[in-house]
């Protein structure tokens, strides 16, 4: 069976699986302060530890987020409020009115019978425009690094999009949404959290891979964010807290925005643990934090934890073969699911979650659902 049909099988397994998102959440923004790395690279207006984050104020409109739309507005205390948030489109999704545009307090509001229709690279205006798919994220969504076991959901998302579109997956194990960011030292400073190093202009020092990012996101393009297992942590390097946690993914919301791309939050997918014969999820705190930040920040929401516990459920891992935790040895269904823990994917199960996020695209009608293939 080849990628494409893989990809297929999968998503349609995807969506009898259960829920997987939360909503667009392209309402109103409250104008969160930004982490204190900001913006120190070309393009883009500079955040700041003392500048507010961008909020988006403006909903989408009849035809969900266009392509170039970012940040609009003037400066508060260094940072964007932003007045314009993601402009909403004319024509919405697949050439329909129907988009995923949020009326003020967020959420989905139905544009019309536009909707999810068509999958063709090409429509009536043409050849959709390339974009790429950039991702962030740690190891549950980073690519096999030539070792057949773990993989990551990001390594197995570019066959489910067309020829169209570019997948560029940045994730690295073991990387909290700080560590990923920044370079970040093993003491905490007064508040809690982790010291970051500072460059010669007194800036926080930036992971590569995050700065090529930023230079190389360009308008129409997408940025999908999963941290929060390595976070909690409580000691440094990985440890962040909740309210960073939050002000980091506000930081690279803006940043993408600023820059004409959408960003777009996962939850953290959840580990298998059982309660008697039943799947429960895992990742509540973060998970929650995920979701507070996609609605503070006005940014579309998969719900990844809740959408495996669903699959995990549907495929009937618990009880865990011979009790206890997964591991090398753990035999069925769940043993070869994941690779040889209760948290990392095999070749067998990373295809499968990575069919679950590309499901919630669909459900949330976002332009990039153009993109996947039948």
């Amino acid at each position: 069976m080849n990628m494409a049909n893989r990809a297929r099988m999968f998503r349609a397994l995807a969506l009898g699986a259960g829920l997987f998102a939360v909503g667009c959440n392209t309402g109103q923004g409250t104008g969160r302060t930004a982490d204190a790395g900001g913006d120190v690279t070309t393009g883009g207006s500079a955040g700041s530890a003392t500048g507010g984050a961008a909020a988006t104020a403006g909903a989408s409109g009849a035809g969900g987020t266009t392509a170039t739309g970012g940040s609009a507005g003037g400066s508060a205390g260094g940072g964007h409020a932003g007045a314009g948030g993601n402009a909403g489109g004319a024509s919405g999704h697949a050439g329909g009115g129907g988009g995923h545009g949020g009326a003020g307090g967020g959420g989905q509001a139905g544009g019309g019978a536009g909707g999810g229709a068509g999958r063709s690279p090409v429509d009536a205006g043409g050849p959709l425009p390339k974009l790429t798919i950039w991702i962030a994220g740690d190891s549950t969504v980073a690519t096999s690094g030539g070792t057949p076991c773990p993989i990551g959901w990001g390594g197995q998302f570019q066959s489910h999009f067309n020829d169209r579109v570019t997948v560029v997956n940045s994730a690295v194990g073991g990387r909290s949404v700080r560590s990923w960011l920044y370079d970040v030292q093993d003491t905490k400073d007064s508040s809690g959290e982790c010291v970051l190093a500072q460059d010669a202009s007194g800036n926080p020092t930036l992971q590569a891979h995050w700065q090529a990012m930023l230079t190389g996101m360009k308008p129409g393009d997408y940025l999908f964010i999963q941290f929060g297992i390595n976070d909690t942590d409580s000691t440094c390097p990985r440890h962040v807290g909740v309210t960073a946690f939050e002000d980091s993914y506000a930081y690279m919301a803006k940043a993408a925005r600023d820059r004409g791309a959408q960003p777009v939050f996962v939850t953290p997918v959840s580990s298998i643990s059982c309660t008697g014969s039943t799947a429960v999820p895992t990742r509540g705190t973060y998970a929650a934090a995920t979701k507070q930040a996609g609605t503070q920040d006005g940014v579309p929401v998969i719900d990844l934890e809740t959408a495996s516990v669903a699959l995990y459920n549907k495929q009937a891992f618990c009880p865990i073969p011979g009790g206890g935790d997964v591991s090398a040895s753990t035999g069925g269904a769940v043993g070869a699911f994941f690779c040889d823990d209760h948290t990392h994917f095999s070749p067998t199960g990373a295809p499968q979650i990575a069919s679950l996020v590309t499901a919630a695209i669909d459900t949330l009608n976002l332009p990039l659902a153009q993109y996947l293939v039948n």
